[in-house]
């Protein structure tokens, strides 16, 4: 080969590795990550509650503070939020029913009953009142909790929540990265759960409880007395932006908070933040 094509071609390779290492940067955008499922950090137990065995774990003193995962995910999310609560509070991680490590009976998923699961589980720890934190359905326990149990709650930390279906974007399992979620879940799913195999089926009754609810309405929400900070990522995958700040408007007294180039996996992508913004509303005054 003569030296002026050695010249073009090592021009060449030097351009397509340019142009391919920018179009994985452009490819990676933050909000388009799901970083890894943190480790889980205390050893769990489970208690009998309504028909199932919930497992919950716990670490730290102080305060109580819930912290309630999304549909199909576990606790083991909240690992990173877990951590730094912990240095002031008294964590409680809950896999809800059917969820991660907990089993689940033949009544249909609902919130009022998983809200009812974590009232259950209050009461076996001997905890009066508890701060909860909640993503996705977790997020929309918490305003359960705080619609039919407010003796129970402090404050509500709704990340990622929807009240009214309609608050859900159509096609959201297509999003490549809430379909990469629901993939590694799958395997979480397989890998902690008491029924390993029951993956799809446990997505379908999900589905069913996704179809039709929540379905609060405004004076249902306009009703509630418990300190609410709404918050959601300005990238969700799932949850429509107008919704989010339709929740804040309507709860009276609410904050609203959307955190820069992240989605719905926000604790994720920036836990600094996310964290901050956490503490910051839980032990503020």
């Amino acid at each position: 080969m003569d030296l002026p094509m050695r010249i073009i071609l090592a021009a060449f390779s030097a351009c397509f590795l340019v142009f391919a290492s920018l179009g994985a940067v452009l490819a990676a955008e933050r909000w388009e990550t799901l970083p890894p499922t943190p480790a889980p950090l205390a050893k769990g137990s489970f208690a009998d509650i309504n028909g199932i065995k919930l497992y919950y774990a716990t670490l730290g003193k102080g305060a109580p503070v819930v912290l309630l995962h999304g549909g199909l995910g576990n606790s083991d999310y909240w690992g990173l939020q877990a951590k730094a609560l912990a240095r002031r509070h008294k964590v409680i991680l809950v896999d809800s029913r059917g969820h991660g490590r907990s089993s689940r009976d033949t009544k249909p998923y609902g919130y009022d009953l998983m809200a009812d699961d974590v009232v259950a589980l209050l009461d076996k720890l001997k905890i009066r009142q508890a701060d909860i934190v909640g993503w996705s359905d977790g997020a929309i326990l918490g305003i359960d909790l705080a619609i039919r149990h407010p003796d129970r709650v402090n404050k509500v930390f709704a990340f990622a929540a929807n009240t009214v279906t309609s608050g859900v974007k159509d096609g959201v399992d297509k999003n490549p990265t809430f379909a990469s979620y629901i993939e590694r879940a799958g395997k979480e799913y397989a890998k902690l759960s008491p029924t390993p195999k029951e993956y799809e089926a446990f997505v379908g009754q999900i589905s069913q409880m996704w179809a039709t609810q929540p379905s609060w309405t405004d004076v249902q929400l306009k009703a509630i007395k418990t300190p609410v900070l709404v918050v959601d990522g300005d990238h969700d995958e799932a949850i429509k932006r107008e919704h989010t700040e339709y929740i804040a408007a309507t709860i009276p007294g609410a904050g609203l908070l959307i955190l820069p180039n992240a989605s719905h996996f926000a604790f994720l992508q920036d836990p600094a933040l996310f964290d901050a913004a956490l503490l910051g509303f839980l032990d503020g005054k």
